[in-house]
């Protein structure tokens, strides 16, 4: 695989519930991050006293976070109304080369932030709120 832009690092957010993605104004820098808790199951009888997990038993999550120029566009002002109306709307995240991670994330904050001679800036973090899906990019 070829190295990639973070450029194409892209979050969408589906506007109006009708699956047509939108790629949020003004982000600058993305992260999307995946987590599994993990469930002990070491008894005395553990091989050499190691400690063993159950696979695929614990919680699994996912977090995205992006910051960038704040602009006021269309994406923006459905983000402060998802965020005050405590929605859980369809997001996708696309990984260049990689694939679409898709499904209902809730805005657990946005920040704004500026100073007086630069732009007026913004951070966003969303956790996920429900079974995701993933869809693997092919390459042509």
């Amino acid at each position: 695989m070829a190295v990639q832009n973070g450029k194409d690092l892209l979050v969408k957010l589906d506007l109006s519930g009708d699956g047509q993605f939108q790629t949020i104004a003004g982000l600058r820098a993305t992260r999307i991050s995946f987590n599994a808790e993990t469930v002990d199951v070491t008894s005395l009888e553990s091989e050499g006293r190691w400690r063993e997990l159950l696979g695929g038993a614990g919680v699994r999550s996912a977090s995205i976070s992006g910051s960038g120029v704040f602009r006021d566009a269309d994406t923006d002002a459905r983000a402060r109304q998802i965020f005050f109306d405590g929605e859980i709307p369809e997001f996708q995240v696309i990984i260049p080369s990689f694939g679409i991670v898709q499904g209902p994330f809730l805005i657990s904050s946005i920040e704004y932030a500026g100073s007086h001679d630069g732009e007026a800036t913004y951070e966003m973090a969303m956790a996920s709120a429900g079974a995701l899906s993933f869809i693997e990019l092919t390459e042509e």
